[in-house]
């Protein structure tokens, strides 16, 4: 291969790369680039065995599902636990972690009298009780067991530990009061119901009876009475009024006897 003059920028010749390759220099290009393919081959060989070995590991490993939320007042017990299936006989260590702002601390659980870890095996299924005599606020965060067999590790699916302050109430009663209470309201809510009710009725009865008592009197008013003795009474009062209340004397001679009115 022939080597080339490069010409720079002002115009004069570059001579670097003047001269043409040896075999030499061809010989070693192939070393180098024998040795990179041989590296590159490494790797993926390594890559892959350390790929199997981890699959080798936790092949028969499977997490059961965790409850995703306990929720706990101040003050009280609680429980976490993490489940799984797995023929080892794994090292457990509990792991919590707290979210603070926009990052996330994790730190590990120190186990005491008042937070203890048990074990529980059933039908092949292990499962690790974190148990708390009582929980504070400070105790609220994610809570994750880790699994740690030889050089491998792995994380459970975890739940989070919310504790909240309940609210005070004002009256503290119990359920058989509060019971009470609601059936002396419903009794008198009825008596409040019933009660006019029954006084409209009775009012409306007596008025209807008297009603109906008036009536008869006025019935009772016109028995016993001659129609004889109306029709002439009525023809009196016409006759009457023709001829008006009073008289003019000085108009008549003769003796005029008056009607006393």
């Amino acid at each position: 291969m022939e080597g080339w003059v490069g010409v720079d920028e002002t115009g004069r010749e570059d001579k670097r790369l003047n001269g043409t390759f040896t075999d030499e220099k061809k010989e070693g290009f192939k070393g180098v680039s024998g040795l990179l393919e041989e590296m590159a081959f490494t790797l993926v060989f390594f890559l892959c065995f350390w790929a199997a070995v981890a699959n080798t590991g936790f092949g028969s490993l499977k997490l059961e599902a965790d409850k995703p939320l306990v929720r706990v007042a101040c003050s009280h017990e609680a429980t976490i636990r993490c489940c799984y299936r797995w023929n080892k006989k794994p090292r457990v260590t509990w792991i919590m972690n707290i979210r603070t702002n926009l990052t996330t601390m994790t730190s590990l659980v120190n186990l005491s009298d008042s937070l203890t870890n048990k074990l529980d095996e059933r039908d092949g299924v292990t499962c690790h009780l974190l148990s708390f005599k009582t929980v504070h606020l400070n105790d609220t965060g994610l809570y994750q067991c880790k699994l740690e067999s030889s050089s491998f590790h792995i994380f459970t699916h975890g739940t989070y530990l919310q504790v909240y302050i309940p609210l005070q109430k004002t009256l503290n009663l119990s359920e058989s009061v509060k019971n009470s209470i609601i059936t002396t309201e419903g009794v008198l809510l009825l008596m409040c119901v019933l009660l006019p009710g029954t006084m409209l009725l009775c009012k409306s009865k007596r008025l209807n009876e008297l009603e109906r008592k008036k009536g008869r009197e006025e019935e009772n008013i016109y028995e016993g009475l001659n129609l004889d003795d109306c029709n002439s009474a009525y023809h009196q009062i016409q006759r009457t009024s023709q001829q008006g209340p009073y008289q003019d004397v000085a108009n008549c001679g003769e003796d005029i006897q008056l009607e006393k009115p």
